[in-house]
């Protein structure tokens, strides 16, 4: 089904009055979706909705033909093709969206769209989880904190991608205070032969404990770091040894690949 034709005039975003960056989209914009697993029960705790290109190019190469007037549009756009897209595949579990913070101007107004989607949807908002990712550069902390800080009183879960990578660092944390903290790759790759990276990661683990924020791995993509993050405490986990990123799809995690990652 069409965004149009399941939203109709919600498809196309309207800003509030102090809103920049709306001019339309010159492009398609579709979904893709990567699972998120909880090792404790091997479930799927979530699903990630990635945006992809209309034929099916990755984010990147999306991303870099969104203009600077474009960005709002953009953004809201992105928030409604996942829920729009999640709700038709009938997913059950939680949705991982990510956001601009600096695309957001008043997060009272801007969310707007959001609930209406989930509301015509028939998505619960309260499996909703929005990441605000680390490699974009936060122009206001101030005001980030806010849209955090609304988003949880709203029953949105938010979590912090690429943490340990981009700008902020462990700011961020003290900042934002999020639900989740979603370990960047880099931090990930090859950490079941790299004692540096387990002491970082083990620090990271203890101090997200302490201040009540989860970790997530993500970018996992052997068993072996599986298994040396699994003995550091994290439950959660993301990357290509659970499952790709699938277009339009709910990709699912079978009891083989959890064999395979518990040896």
């Amino acid at each position: 089904m069409y965004l149009h034709q399941f939203f109709g005039d919600v498809s196309e975003p309207r800003p509030c009055k102090d809103c920049q960056g709306d001019q339309r989209l010159d492009f398609i914009v579709r979904m893709a979706f990567q699972p998120i697993v909880d090792a404790r029960d091997r479930s799927i705790y979530g699903y990630e909705a990635l945006v992809r290109g209309e034929d099916g190019a990755g984010a990147g190469d999306v991303i870099a033909r969104v203009r600077p007037e474009q960005l709002y549009r953009f953004d809201q756009t992105c928030r409604v093709r996942a829920i729009a897209t999640a709700a038709e595949l009938g997913l059950r579990e939680r949705l991982f969206i990510n956001f601009f913070p600096n695309a957001v101007y008043q997060p009272e107004t801007c969310i707007r769209l959001t609930l209406r989607a989930a509301q015509i949807a028939g998505f619960p908002t309260e499996r909703l989880v929005f990441e605000a990712a680390e490699s974009e550069e936060v122009r206001d902390q101030a005001h980030v904190s806010r849209i955090f800080r609304d988003y949880r009183g709203r029953g949105f879960q938010t979590a912090i991608d690429d943490f340990g990578a981009g700008y902020a660092g462990l700011s961020s944390l003290v900042e934002f205070q999020p639900d989740l903290l979603k370990l960047d790759m880099k931090l990930v790759r090859g950490i079941d032969g790299d004692p540096v990276r387990r002491a970082i990661v083990e620090g990271v683990v203890g101090i997200a404990a302490r201040v009540g924020c989860t970790v997530l791995a993500e970018g996992v993509e052997t068993p072996g770091e599986y298994r040396a993050l699994r003995a550091l405490g994290i439950a959660l986990f993301q990357g290509y040894l659970f499952g790709r990123p699938a277009l339009e799809q709910l990709p699912p995690v079978d009891d083989a690949i959890w064999a395979a990652a518990e040896g």
